[in-house]
């Protein structure tokens, strides 16, 4: 019994928290969702009822937008809901899929973390380069934080999965796309 087959509960505990920190992200990306739909029934009533826009509607808009889109990127990736190709196990089998899954595992753990910590790092100083929204000057930097947090998440996903891919190497990885 291999070292990974010994612990594979334990990796299958880490998934498991993993998916519980990306379903964080899911409740966070639903309040901005709610906050966007509610700055947008604001600034129509202002614009077209009153007559006068909201100076500050496009810049909370569009960082709420940013968290949306962190919260999708993460919890996109716990369910699913990214493309995926599945032409590799129909042509050559599992055999092969362990393999190039482990692969895409491994790469996709490697650019997450750079992402990340590219985000982490402008995210840091964007303040000294004056990174703010136009209007009402809503520093970015939360926001290269949210996304950088929901890229580690995911990475932090990948690389509970590729645990639980090399302890499952022999039987059926429970990541893998149905047919």
């Amino acid at each position: 019994m291999t070292f990974f087959e010994k612990h594979g509960d334990r990796f299958a505990r880490a998934e498991t928290h993993c998916g519980r920190l990306v379903a964080a992200f899911a409740v966070v990306g639903g309040i901005a969702l709610v906050v966007l739909l509610a700055i947008t029934v604001a600034e129509v009533f202002w614009r077209y009822v009153l007559n006068n826009s909201l100076l500050w509607a496009e810049d909370v808009s569009t960082m709420s937008l940013a968290v949306v889109v962190a919260a999708a990127i993460a919890y996109g990736a716990r369910e699913g809901s990214h493309v995926c190709v599945n032409l590799i196990a129909r042509v050559a089998g599992r055999r092969v899929t362990r393999i190039t899954d482990a692969v895409a595992r491994v790469l996709g753990v490697a650019v997450t973390a750079t992402a990340a910590y590219a985000l982490f790092i402008h995210g840091s100083r964007g303040a000294s380069y004056g990174a703010a929204t136009p209007s009402v000057s809503i520093s970015h930097t939360p926001f290269y934080y949210v996304l950088g947090a929901s890229l580690a998440a995911y990475g932090l996903l990948l690389a509970s999965q590729l645990f639980l891919g090399f302890a499952t190497w022999r039987g059926e990885d429970p990541n893998e796309p149905a047919d």
